[in-house]
């Protein structure tokens, strides 16, 4: 006898009520993720405070912060929140305020890596990203003091302590050391 699980809808993902812990929706099924720790979360802030600075600054669009549920499919629907996100200011202006969540994918996504992710895990986010239109995904590794870069899954540099990360043709004009990110 085969045992079905009950898909969850986008709607019914953004209704449930806040019990202390995130969720992502992937292709109907519910994945719980624990709260980001200390590190992760200042790691995180780091390098999204600049870049927010940046985008308001130059009028680029709009940079969300993790708990943001980006709708990337419908039936089953996927709902991912990366660590952190940019919008451009057309698509901002298109899609206007919505009451759910955004509506399609990024072009900017930023992925922190927790203690608890898989290499597995992370590569299916990167994919995922890609495959529906995110334009640039940063993987930032607070435990090897990296950021991968990815472009495609086959246009992919990673920098280290020594590097400049720039936002290059998807967040113009943004740089930032690597070292500034992980330094303390």
């Amino acid at each position: 006898m085969a045992i079905t699980t009950q898909l969850m809808t986008a709607e019914e993902l953004l209704a449930m009520p806040d019990d202390g812990f995130r969720y992502e929706l992937v292709e109907g099924e519910l994945r719980r993720m624990a709260p980001a720790g200390q590190y992760h979360g200042w790691v995180g802030m780091e390098l999204s405070g600049p870049l927010h600075q940046h985008v308001k600054s130059h009028k680029l669009g709009k940079v969300f912060m993790a708990e943001t549920g980006f709708q990337l499919r419908r039936d089953p629907d996927t709902v991912r929140a990366p660590d952190s996100a940019f919008v451009r200011r057309e698509r901002v202006e298109q899609v206007g305020r919505t009451k759910g969540y955004w509506p399609g994918a990024p072009d900017l996504a930023v992925e922190v890596v927790s203690p608890g992710d898989t290499v597995s895990e992370v590569e299916e986010k990167v994919r995922e990203w890609l495959h529906f239109g995110t334009r640039l995904v940063w993987i930032v590794s607070p435990k090897l003091r990296t950021i991968t870069v990815y472009r495609s899954l086959t246009d992919i540099v990673t920098l280290t302590e020594k590097d400049v990360l720039d936002g290059g043709d998807v967040v113009p004009g943004f740089q930032i050391p690597v070292a500034e990110i992980f330094g303390l």
